[in-house]
C-alpha cells in the first residue's frame, strides 16, 4: 500500500521498520516538530523522526496537521497509519485516505481510551492488556475495532516493560491487519461506550505515596509510574524515588504505615496500610538508582525509620 505514517515516540518505532520490511511505500512521515530535551535542553528529535531518517523517508513537522489536506490529497495515500502522534486528525484529514486513518492503540478498546493505557492499565490491576487495531473517527479512540492481540500483565511488570512488549506486538498486528484489509476480510467490531474508562495522562503530581493505602495497591502504582513519572516518598527531609517492587508477600506487622520493619540485600520492606510493601530499587535524591543492597550500603536507613510526608506522618500520630 501507499501509506501516510505519523508517530512520535519510540512506542510508534517498531510499526514503522515493520510495515518497511513488509514492503509497504511510505510516502511520507509526519512527526512532533523538535523539542527541547535532557539538562541541556536542546532541540532533539523524536525516535519516529530518527528512524524515518535511517531510512531516507521525507518528514513533515507541522505544528498543525491541519491545513495539510492538500499536500496529502498529492500523496495520494491507501491509508495513514497513526500511532501516538500527538495531535488530534480533523475530519478533513481522516477522509482522504481511501481506507481511512488506522491507529495502533495500546490497550484492548474500549477498556482504556486515552493518553495512557499502559500505566493505567497496571495501576487498575487489569490481569491482560494488549492492541487494537482502530479505524479512526472524530471521536477519542472510538472507532470501530479491525483487530487485536492479548497479552497477560505479569505481577512484575512495569509499565516500562508492558510497553516494550506491546509495541512489537501493535507492528505484527497491524501489519497482519492491512494485509486482510487488501483482500476485503476484515470485519470492523463497532465498540461498546458502556466497556471504556479513560486513561487520563500522568502528572507529576501523582508520584507521590500515600502508605495508608494497602501494599497492593501501591504496589501496582509503583509499577505504573515506572519509568515516568516514578513514585516516590520523602525521607529525612528529602525525596526518594521507589522504581522496583518485590513480589506481595504476607507479612504480619503492626504500626504505623510508612514504618520501615526490615532493611536488608533482599528489600526494604515498609508497613502500608494493609500489608508490608518490598522495595527492591530506590534512588536518593541527586543519586544513582540502587538495588536495595547497594542503596543501604551507603545510607543509613533501618528498621524503625519513617518514610513519608512528615505533615501526614504528625497527623497520623
Amino acid at each position: 500500500m501507499n501509506l501516510i505514517f505519523a508517530g512520535t515516540p519510540i512506542f510508534a518505532v517498531p510499526a514503522l521498520e515493520a510495515l518497511l520490511r513488509a514492503g509497504h511505500r511510505i510516502r511520507a512521515v509526519y512527526t512532533q516538530p523538535d523539542r527541547p530535551a535532557g539538562r541541556g535542553r536542546k532541540l532533539a528529535a523524536s525516535p519516529v523522526k530518527q528512524c524515518a531518517q535511517t531510512h531516507g523517508l521525507e518528514i513533515r513537522q507541522p505544528e498543525k496537521i491541519s491545513g495539510e489536506e492538500k499536500i496529502l490529497r498529492a500523496d495520494a495515500p491507501d491509508a495513514m497509519i497513526v500511532i501516538a502522534y500527538g495531535l488530534l486528525l480533523p475530519a478533513s484529514i481522516l477522509a482522504i485516505p481511501r481506507h481511512g486513518c488506522i491507529n495502533v492503540h495500546a490497550s484492548l478498546l474500549p477498556r482504556w481510551r486515552g493518553a495512557a493505557p499502559i500505566p493505567r492499565a497496571i495501576e487498575a490491576g487489569d490481569v491482560e492488556s494488549g492492541v487494537s487495531i482502530m479505524q479512526m473517527e472524530a471521536g477519542l479512540d472510538t472507532g470501530p475495532v479491525l483487530a487485536e492481540a492479548r497479552i497477560p500483565i505479569h505481577a512484575s511488570d512495569t509499565a516500562q516493560m508492558l510497553h516494550d512488549r506491546l509495541a512489537p506486538l501493535g507492528a505484527d498486528t497491524l501489519v497482519a491487519t492491512l494485509e486482510r484489509l487488501a483482500r476485503g476480510a476484515v470485519t470492523p467490531q463497532v465498540q461498546d461506550a458502556a466497556d471504556s474508562c479513560y486513561a487520563k495522562k500522568l502528572r507529576k503530581e501523582e508520584s507521590a505515596l500515600d502508605w495508608a493505602q494497602p501494599a497492593v495497591v501501591l504496589h501496582r502504582k509503583i509499577r505504573a509510574l515506572n519509568p515516568w513519572p516514578v513514585a516516590g516518598t520523602v525521607w529525612h527531609g528529602k525525596t526518594l524515588r521507589l522504581w522496583e517492587v518485590g513480589p506481595l508477600q504476607a507479612h504480619h506487622a503492626t504500626g504505623a504505615p510508612g514504618t520501615i520493619v526490615r532493611a536488608d540485600a533482599t528489600g526494604i520492606r515498609v508497613l502500608t496500610g494493609d500489608g508490608v510493601l518490598t522495595i527492591t530499587r530506590l534512588q536518593a535524591e541527586g543519586g544513582k538508582i540502587l538495588a536495595a543492597g547497594d542503596f543501604l550500603n551507603g545510607h543509613q536507613l533501618a528498621a524503625g525509620d519513617r518514610l513519608g510526608d512528615e505533615s501526614q506522618n504528625a497527623q497520623a500520630r
